[in-house]
């Protein structure tokens, strides 16, 4: 399997096809690379090149006891662009993936990237505060590390409903979508899993996307049950300069599944918007 190896010894295995500008996608919690398996073979069919990598814990990467932070996650990208001596790429951030790139540029600047895409994405932050009225509450979080040590597997089964919409009427979700959920979380560990739960809720991202000086496509389903929009998608688009917000109008969190035809040919789109 192609693996970088990361300075404190992990292994981040990653998927690399086809030639021309490349894009860079960063998965959502608690799934891998395979995530993003819609956009990928549509971009790589487009004459594009497609890599996206699975975060430690998570997936065919190494499940590591430390290094399961946000710092970490986005210097772990940074060494999957830079063993790929990558440049021009575009990055693509789903759920904590979203946050996962807007620290990558905090931290490693845009040297190397020329646009960025937040779909569903965790920032500015989703824990409730008084500056942050709409987030959710720390129990909602509690919840989830609880639900996740307790029956991890049931757990996913039980959050891909809402992760896709399959709760709500006239859902679109398909069984085998909340299928794939299942299995490719139960590909990663469980203590990567746990660990996390904290960088997705409780990390402030602001001062990283006030750092975002590249085109910017923010992406959101106002039905989005898992990551609400008027607490991330809508405040992010207003942080970052030169970003374009696109509501989905009736999609879930989910949407790349749900909504892969609308949301590959917005990406081409804002692909050929040079």
């Amino acid at each position: 399997m192609p693996v970088v190896n990361t300075q404190d010894g992990a292994q981040i295995f990653y998927k690399d096809w086809g030639s021309g500008i490349p894009v860079v996608f960063s998965h959502g919690w608690p799934l891998n690379a395979d995530a993003w398996d819609p956009q990928m073979l549509f971009l790589v069919r487009q004459g594009y090149r497609v890599i996206a990598h699975d975060r430690r814990g998570h997936g065919r990467s190494s499940q590591t006891a430390t290094g399961n932070d946000m710092d970490t996650y986005a210097d772990d990208l940074a060494a999957v662009i830079n063993h790929l001596d990558l440049k021009g790429a575009m990055l693509v951030g789903h759920s904590t993936g979203g946050g996962e790139v807007a620290r990558y540029i905090g931290r490693h600047g845009t040297e190397r990237i020329d646009k960025a895409v937040l779909v569903g994405a965790v920032p500015p932050i989703m824990l409730k505060s008084d500056s942050n009225p709409n987030g959710l509450p720390l129990s909602v979080f509690d919840g989830i590390r609880e639900g996740l040590a307790k029956d991890r597997s049931q757990f996913f089964k039980d959050l891909s409903g809402p992760f896709f919409g399959a709760n709500l009427p006239d859902s679109i979700a398909s069984q085998g979508m909340r299928d794939a959920f299942w299995a490719q979380g139960m590909t990663g560990g469980i203590l990567a899993h746990y660990l996390c739960i904290h960088e997705f809720s409780e990390v402030d991202y602001t001062q990283d996307l006030l750092k975002i000086d590249v085109p910017t496509l923010v992406i959101h389903g106002d039905a989005d049950q898992i990551v609400p929009i008027d607490a991330s998608g809508k405040l992010s688009a207003n942080i970052i300069k030169n970003a374009t917000l696109k509501i989905y109008k009736d999609a879930p969190h989910g949407l790349a599944a749900t909504h892969a035809e609308k949301l590959n040919a917005d990406l081409l789109a804002f692909l050929k918007d040079r």
